[in-house]
């Protein structure tokens, strides 16, 4: 936050910069900063992402994902916030993680609340891999080229969706404001690129070639797949006016069956990794770790219920 702070400071906006430091699973805090500040659009990009950790830490996963942005969703809600655009992913879609089923989870409720609320548009954005933004596989790549190697690739057939952060920009921004409601706006990222032709781009505009740095292989890691997808099979998608935008339409979920869900969840935080991961399987039947070899449950149908005007008002879920 303070590098970000210092960046924006050195273009010197017009707008006044509020650097303000809050733990989204901190409900009170959310609370108190919306109402103070009163934004007209709310960005939540908050989130842990990183999926071999995720992986290892699920309990922790839930009350960030998932936890942190109900409690965003509400707070939004309730102060009245115009806009709320949720960052979701690719990796949502048919997970394989604990990351991607906790994001699916998220985007689940932020469509349910944006059938329900009279206040706030929410729509969610997902997104492939953003190149060079923090954490992320160029920059990785880069130091390992420049200690002479090797690069590692988990799986010569990996393949990920790529953009820039000037597109991931735009989408955020085009995505509030085009959106109405209920979307899923989706970047059109071309073809997948596969990572070892990443890393062998990388070493080549590094002036060497792949006999100077060795690629290795490191096998695929647990929540990993081999491609990522966009949309589920069942989300019907249409263009936007924007020619690089598509928007999907979540299949429908009620609210009180995504609460009854993150109370679940919430009361297993604290237990074992396998009785968290056997909940999310439970909710979400299309979750299948890369360990698995039986093929998915099929999804059950939603019951339709009447829209919940009245949230529960217990500060911790």
């Amino acid at each position: 936050l303070f590098l970000i702070d210092r960046e924006i400071a050195a273009l010197k906006p017009a707008a006044k910069i509020i650097p303000c430091i809050a733990d989204i699973t901190d409900r009170r805090r959310i609370d108190s900063l919306l109402r103070k500040h009163r934004p007209a659009v709310l960005f939540h990009a908050a989130a842990h992402k990183h999926v071999p950790m995720m992986e290892m830490n699920c309990g922790e996963a839930v009350k960030n994902n998932i936890v942190g942005t109900k409690h965003l969703v509400d707070m939004a809600d309730r102060h009245g916030v115009e806009h709320f655009v949720m960052i979701s992913t690719d990796k949502a879609v048919n997970p394989t993680s604990v990351m991607g089923v906790t994001k699916q989870l998220a985007e689940r409720y932020v469509h349910a609340m944006s059938q329900v609320s009279e206040k706030t548009k929410f729509v969610v954005v997902r997104f492939g891999n953003v190149l060079a933004s923090a954490g992320s596989v160029v920059p990785i790549f880069q130091e390992q080229i420049r200690r002479g190697g090797p690069v590692t690739v988990t799986h010569p057939e990996m393949r990920r969706f790529f953009m820039t952060i000037p597109e991931a920009s735009q989408l955020v921004l085009q995505a509030a404001a085009m959106g109405r409601g209920g979307e899923i706006f989706v970047l059109d990222m071309g073809e997948p690129v596969k990572i070892a032709d990443l890393a062998a781009d990388l070493i080549r505009l590094s002036g060497l070639t792949t006999d100077d740095i060795e690629i290795t292989f490191t096998g695929v890691r647990p929540g990993e797949k081999l491609y990522e997808e966009l949309y589920f099979d069942e989300e019907q998608t249409l263009p936007t006016p924007h020619p690089k935008l598509r928007v999907a339409y979540h299949r429908p979920f009620s609210l009180e069956d995504v609460l009854e869900s993150f109370r679940a969840l919430w009361r297993l935080r604290n237990k074992s990794e396998r009785r968290v991961r056997l909940k999310l399987r439970e909710i979400v039947p299309e979750y299948r770790d890369n360990g698995d070899t039986a093929p998915p449950t099929p999804a059950p149908q939603p019951v339709p219920s009447e829209p919940q005007t009245i949230l529960p008002s217990n500060d911790q879920i």
